[in-house]
């Protein structure tokens, strides 16, 4: 089972809609048990026999052997370190990028770990930690009529955690997946989040990343 800590936010219902689709069970999980029920029941009727549950999130982290990482930059180290224990020798792929926005325009935040990645990986030490699907629209993976026509990059030090969240991300339609090599290079892909939201304000658009030339090796 996937579960999705911060299941509730934009991202956490965008990839929970696509993993349903795709027949994934999916546990969407909260701080607050109404808004994780809430949100599954709002993906149960976006997908008809979805395999879909909301509950807190320690309970979704217990049930599920890859946990998704969801929440701001600034809910990471609160949220993360109660679960440490029930996290350990678990995926936790972390999809979170140091932006803030100030009037509307993206702004980086330093994080002293080098990536947000690396963070999680200090606050889980006991946790296969990857990193992946920064790049990805909140609104175009909630939109179940939306085609998608485009990549993640997905690093980790854990080679075979790596493949494993490779192939999940293969499960969605229009989705290719490349591996990015080690944890630390997750800093590029997290930087590059702010660029893609330039993007989106100036042409309005819900723009992804597609990589050329290159096919797909062994993660």
């Amino acid at each position: 089972m996937i579960g999705i800590v911060g299941g509730t936010g934009p991202e956490g219902r965008g990839l929970a809609t696509r993993w349903a689709m795709a027949g994934e069970a999916v546990a969407i999980g909260s701080r607050d048990l109404g808004r994780a029920e809430q949100a599954a029941r709002d993906l149960q009727s976006k997908v008809p026999g979805a395999s879909v549950h909301g509950g807190i999130n320690a309970e979704i982290v217990a049930a599920s052997d890859v946990v998704v990482v969801a929440v701001p930059y600034s809910a990471v180290q609160p949220t993360l370190q109660p679960l440490g224990e029930a996290m350990a020798g678990k995926i936790a792929v972390s999809v979170v990028a140091a932006v803030e926005f100030v009037d509307g325009r993206p702004r980086l935040v330093s994080v002293a770990a080098g990536s947000v990645g690396q963070e999680v990986a200090a606050i889980l030490p006991g946790s296969r930690v990857v990193s992946a699907f920064h790049t990805l629209s909140a609104e175009k993976l909630a939109d179940c009529d939306a085609s998608l026509h485009e990549d993640t990059i997905v690093c980790s030090d854990d080679r075979e955690a790596r493949g494993r969240v490779i192939d999940l991300a293969e499960q969605i339609q229009g989705l290719r997946a490349l591996s990015g090599g080690r944890l630390a290079n997750s800093y590029y892909l997290e930087q590059f989040v702010g660029m893609l939201a330039l993007m989106n304000r100036i042409h309005k658009a819900h723009t992804g990343l597609r990589i050329a030339d290159v096919e797909p090796r062994p993660a």
